[in-house]
C-alpha cells in the first residue's frame, strides 16, 4: 500500500440482536474517527440494526448464549422459559446504561457523521419484505457484489 492512500475496513453484520448490534457500529466508527474508510454490509437478521422500525427495540436472546451472566449455571434451560428474553434485554440496556454507552440509533448516527457506508443485502430485503424506506436515511440497498468490489481491496475483513 503506498504512502497516503487511505485504509479500509470491510464489516458483514449479520446478527441483529441488541449485544450483536455494538460490535460492528462501535467498529466502524471508531475506524472511521481514526481515518479509515469503512463499509458495513447488513444481511440477514442484521437488516434489523439498519431497520428504523426495529433497531430502537433490538432484543438480546440468552438460548445459545453461555457467555450471558446467570446466577445459576445452567444459562441454556433458564432462557428457554417465558419472559427470559426481556429480561435479558432489561439486564443489558441497564448495563450499557451505567457505563453511557450510545443507544444503537445514536451509533449509527455517528456513524453516519463520519461516512460509514451503511448496506443494506438486496436479497435479503426481498427474503423480509423489508423495504428501502424502512431503513435508517443514507443506507443504501446493494448486493454482495458492489460490498466484495470494497471488501476484495479493504486490510481488515470483519464478519460479525
Amino acid at each position: 500500500m503506498s504512502e497516503g492512500t487511505k485504509k479500509k475496513m470491510a464489516i458483514i453484520a449479520s446478527k441483529g440482536t441488541l449485544d450483536m448490534a455494538y460490535p460492528p457500529l462501535i467498529l466502524a466508527s471508531t475506524a472511521a474517527a481514526m481515518d479509515v474508510e469503512v463499509q458495513i454490509f447488513f444481511t440477514l437478521y442484521g437488516v434489523d440494526i439498519i431497520n428504523k422500525k426495529k433497531n430502537h427495540s433490538l432484543k438480546v436472546a440468552p438460548i445459545a448464549n453461555p457467555a450471558m451472566p446467570s446466577p445459576i449455571p445452567f444459562p441454556n434451560i433458564v432462557g428457554m422459559l417465558p419472559g427470559m428474553t426481556s429480561m435479558a434485554t432489561v439486564m443489558m440496556k441497564s448495563m450499557i446504561k451505567k457505563i453511557n454507552w450510545p443507544t444503537i440509533p445514536e451509533l449509527l448516527d455517528a456513524c453516519k457523521e463520519m461516512d460509514v457506508k451503511l448496506i443494506a443485502c438486496t436479497p435479503t430485503l426481498e427474503m423480509t419484505g423489508v423495504k428501502k424506506e424502512d431503513l435508517v436515511d443514507g443506507a443504501v440497498v446493494a448486493g454482495a457484489a458492489e460490498f466484495l468490489n470494497f471488501a476484495l481491496d479493504a486490510n481488515i475483513n470483519l464478519f460479525i
